[in-house]
């Protein structure tokens, strides 16, 4: 036998409970906003031209740097102007290191009603290659900060880079999380086993996503505008088989944020957000909501 992760079992597609989302919607839709902050002189980062983070060239490496950072100076402006022009919410992964480098614009999003959801530290390390007790700390950390300034702890994590050690759903569960954005492999919730419990993992997209997309395809603006029109038409006439479906838009602002990007997005939202009445279009956090309050048995598990 293949080693196994041990997490949740394998459900074909075909032959799966019938079910609703609000509204008797099929398919639900959310976007998810990466705000991340990132180490100048250090640590890891994507890439406009090769450079530090690909071993290209020595820190300080102020081209990649900048351009990262203008996502949190202007490019997240622009993208919060186009989700209130089209009454669109958000679920903000946030790195916590952004409530110290730009709480003005963690603020408007607050303002707006959307949800926070945890995303490390920040984006220049990965938690997958601490030990369990460094890792424990990372997620305290984040949690704590978070806590702190919105309210109440975050129910969702995204891990940084997507990195996941063998213990990182357990200690997110441990840690009081309800549900994680780190797995692909479904195109509906999916309960997680566990050693605290059960933890859900709400899709989280790899390919409707200008990170896979622009930096690491090269697709161009029109390119990944066409591919979420697509995704979404295509869900649209899938659905109609009756299993209910998840969506998500994964956006960051240094990417999506250039101007010529903002256009081509725009008009790709804007065909999401004509057809709000045929969809939910929601948060990452409802999701979990709706799928947990499902009788046992609706969603795929361990």
């Amino acid at each position: 036998m293949l080693p196994t992760h041990g997490r949740h079992g394998y459900h074909p597609w075909r032959g799966r409970p019938r079910w609703t989302w609000p509204g008797g919607a099929r398919l639900a839709l959310y976007l998810g906003v990466n705000l991340e902050h990132f180490a100048f002189g250090e640590g890891l980062g994507a890439e406009l031209a090769p450079g530090a983070a690909s071993g290209a060239a020595p820190h300080p490496d102020v081209l990649n740097h900048a351009w990262r950072d203008y996502g949190n100076r202007v490019g997240a402006w622009r993208l919060i102007e186009t989700l209130d022009e089209l009454r669109l919410p958000a679920t903000v992964l946030l790195n916590s290191a952004m409530y110290d480098h730009a709480p003005e614009l963690l603020a408007a999003h607050r303002a707006r009603g959307d949800e926070m959801a945890g995303h490390g530290r920040t984006n220049s390390e990965r938690q997958s290659a601490l030990p369990e007790a460094e890792e424990r700390a990372l997620i305290a950390e984040a949690t704590a900060a978070m806590s702190r300034h919105e309210g109440a702890p975050p129910r969702g994590w995204l891990s940084p880079w997507i990195a996941e050690s063998r213990a990182t759903p357990d200690l997110l569960a441990e840690a009081g999380y309800r549900y994680t954005l780190n797995w692909c492999s479904d195109d509906q919730p999916v309960w997680h086993a566990t050693r605290h419990g059960p933890l859900m993992a709400v899709p989280y997209p790899q390919e409707v996503n200008d990170i896979p997309s622009i930096i690491a395809r090269k697709d161009g603006a029109a390119q990944f505008a066409a591919m979420i029109v697509d995704d979404f038409d295509e869900r649209l006439r899938q659905v109609r088989d009756g299993v209910a479906q998840v969506m998500g838009i994964a956006l960051h602002p240094y990417i999506i944020g250039q101007p010529y990007r903002m256009r081509a997005l725009r008009r790709a939202l804007a065909h999401v957000a004509a057809g709000r009445d045929d969809v939910w279009i929601t948060t990452a956090g409802a999701v979990f909501d709706h799928a947990a309050a499902l009788p046992p048995g609706s969603i795929p598990e361990g």
